[in-house]
């Protein structure tokens, strides 16, 4: 039998590998995640799979919903802007205290995250460069030294990208590096009402790209979640 630790590592590895995937955008709004698919993916109960999706569902990843199950969570119009409203509000906090409390080193953080999305997007990992482009984000959150801010980031981090995987344009490239180039060189710099406003207007041009039709995709769990 595992352990209670061993457990805990298990549905937070299924939490972690759905969370990535998302931001990967590979679970789109919508996607039905059976119990099954996991207890076979993981080798584990129905048990520790119903403990991972209700952390998953408290933090409006996915819906429960009677008789289909769990499914990735489809925001509406009128929540996407809610949300980008929110975390807009919320990044207006955090640059200032990034700034506040920066160092050598988590200046050397920022340089490096950015490093590794133009990576991926150099190699033609698409993936890999939409999920480095949310880690960015929370990077920030995490430097400004308030994990109240840093908890919110996750989900509001999480809930944008469904939200993109819903409505983007497509072809589009939802966040520039440029734009991230930009924000370190203004946080290195100390220019707090700069780079307040370049992130504001970085998240206002992410939402203008969006458009309001939902996208009909089919996905293959295992493929999915593949290398989380």
């Amino acid at each position: 039998m595992p352990t209670k630790r061993g457990t805990t590592a298990i549905d937070m590895r299924i939490y972690k590998a759905v969370v990535n995937a998302v931001m990967s955008h590979r679970l789109p709004p919508g996607t039905h995640l059976g119990e099954a698919d996991f207890c076979e993916l993981y080798n584990v109960s129905r048990t520790i799979v119903r403990k991972a999706l209700q952390r998953l569902a408290h933090d409006h990843i996915i819906e429960l919903r009677p008789n289909r199950g769990a499914v990735i969570a489809s925001p509406t119009p009128q929540e996407a802007r809610e949300i980008f409203a929110a975390r807009r509000a919320l990044e207006r906090e955090i640059v200032p205290l990034v700034i506040q409390n920066a160092t050598p080193e988590s200046l050397k953080q920022i340089r490096a995250a950015i490093a590794a999305e133009d990576a991926a997007r150099r190699s033609g990992d698409r993936a890999g460069w939409i999920r480095l482009g949310g880690e960015f984000h929370l990077l920030l959150a995490e430097l400004a030294g308030n994990h109240v801010l840093r908890r919110f980031m996750a989900e509001l981090v999480s809930r944008c990208s469904l939200i993109i995987a819903l409505y983007e344009t497509p072809g589009s490239a939802m966040c520039e590096n440029d734009e991230h180039e930009d924000l370190a060189t203004l946080i290195e710099k100390g220019k707090v009402k700069e780079a307040t406003h370049l992130i504001e207007h970085h998240l206002l041009e992410i939402e203008a790209r969006l458009r309001l039709a939902e996208q009909d995709k089919k996905v293959n769990l295992a493929e999915a979640l593949s290398g989380f």
